[in-house]
């Protein structure tokens, strides 16, 4: 799990009743709505963590509730604006939606600031893969207008 807190900006802190490892279990099994119970029962121990949050824009997610997903994404960057998991989660989201632009800018700031133990070297792929895809659709997308012209 250390992996995923330097992706996305967690701290390791004392949390009491950890609801936090509760929900993780919860969403392993596949219980997404208790798991989003447990992921807020944690936010209230230690608010604005942006792990959590970004664990909850992930269940989101996960839920189909992309529009939630994205607020939050949205939220911690608005607190955090270094943590390259909310740029990453935001980018495939926005990509989904189709605005692209706006997805090519979170990437490169995923990737600007992402984490470079082995663990999260396919996330860096995958992100890069995507950034070149986009580069690509947008020049094609130039040839087009200008050929058309």
């Amino acid at each position: 799990m250390n992996w995923l807190k330097k992706l996305i900006g967690g701290t390791d802190g004392p949390r009491g009743v950890d609801y936090y490892a509760e929900a993780m279990a919860l969403l392993d099994a596949g219980s997404l709505h208790e798991a989003l119970t447990s992921l807020r029962l944690a936010l209230k121990d230690t608010p604005g963590d942006p792990l959590v949050l970004q664990q909850i824009a992930i269940t989101y997610t996960r839920m189909g509730l992309l529009d939630e997903a994205a607020k939050t994404y949205r939220h911690v960057l608005q607190k955090h604006p270094d943590t390259p998991g909310a740029h990453y989660g935001l980018a495939f989201l926005l990509v989904r939606g189709g605005h692209l632009q706006a997805a090519a800018e979170h990437l490169r700031a995923f990737l600007a600031g992402a984490p470079s133990d082995p663990a999260s070297a396919p996330h860096v792929t995958h992100a890069r893969e995507t950034l070149d895809a986009l580069a690509a659709m947008e020049d094609e997308a130039g040839g087009a207008a200008r050929e058309s012209a």
